[in-house]
């Protein structure tokens, strides 16, 4: 078991044994907690009561964060020539369509999030053994393939991002930095937790809000009232 460092012992030190806190006491504790060098990224981890393995309670979805993620995401638009400028005007750090699918072939992968239009998805589809480990494959799903490339574009650099309930009922998200105030780590988490309850699946039954942690690169979690937001 590895030992815990002076400062990690410090830092749950200050934390109640078994207390749930509200959501606007975690978020100002939380900055307390955070002792790095570096801007630390925030992270909300919510357990659902539902059974990811059953279609019918799957949780999926897209959110637009208030106060964004404090990230500079890297876009790549794989569009045809009529949609390039489109992307370009839009913000994409990257555009094109045979010349950046060769270039992914060799290995390059120097981007965050890839826009694509469902007519190229032909081409882009042999691409899913590189794009789709790292998370990087166009979904329509997650809005990154649609004909409307500038708008899915402006949504991703003004702050949207997709999550998904993992195999353990689990929904993990970044939502901002330490740096940020915390009533923006607030509205953040507040934003993306009432998206989850709007989503609730109907064949859920039971406590469907589970458990909520909040923490940070290296922070010991803190677990939030679910009532409190």
């Amino acid at each position: 078991m590895p030992r815990l460092t002076k400062r990690r012992k410090e830092a749950e030190a200050q934390l109640e044994k078994g207390k749930l806190y509200p959501l606007e006491e975690a978020t100002r504790l939380l900055k307390d907690l955070t002792q790095v060098k570096f801007d630390a990224t925030v992270d909300l981890a919510v357990r659902l009561g539902v059974d990811s393995r059953k279609a019918d309670q799957m949780v999926r979805g897209l959110v637009t964060l208030p106060h964004g993620t404090g990230k500079e995401l890297r876009v790549l638009a794989l569009v045809t020539a009529d949609k390039a400028s489109e992307a370009q005007a839009a913000g994409a750090d990257f555009v094109g369509l045979d010349d950046c699918i060769a270039k992914i072939k060799e290995g390059w992968v120097a981007f965050d999030v890839v826009v694509a239009t469902p007519s190229v998805m032909g081409k882009v589809g042999p691409l899913g053994r590189i794009l789709g480990p790292r998370g990087l494959m166009p979904n329509p799903k997650t809005g990154t393939v649609t004909p409307n490339v500038g708008k899915a574009i402006g949504a991703v650099k003004s702050g949207q991002i997709d999550f998904k309930v993992g195999r353990y009922g689990i929904v993990h998200a970044s939502i901002g930095k330490v740096s940020f105030d915390a009533d923006k780590i607030r509205d953040n988490a507040a934003e993306l937790i009432h998206a989850l309850v709007k989503m609730k699946p109907a064949a859920v039954k039971g406590t469907y809000m589970r458990r909520i942690y909040l923490s940070s690169t290296m922070s010991p979690s803190i677990a939030v009232d679910p009532k409190s937001v």
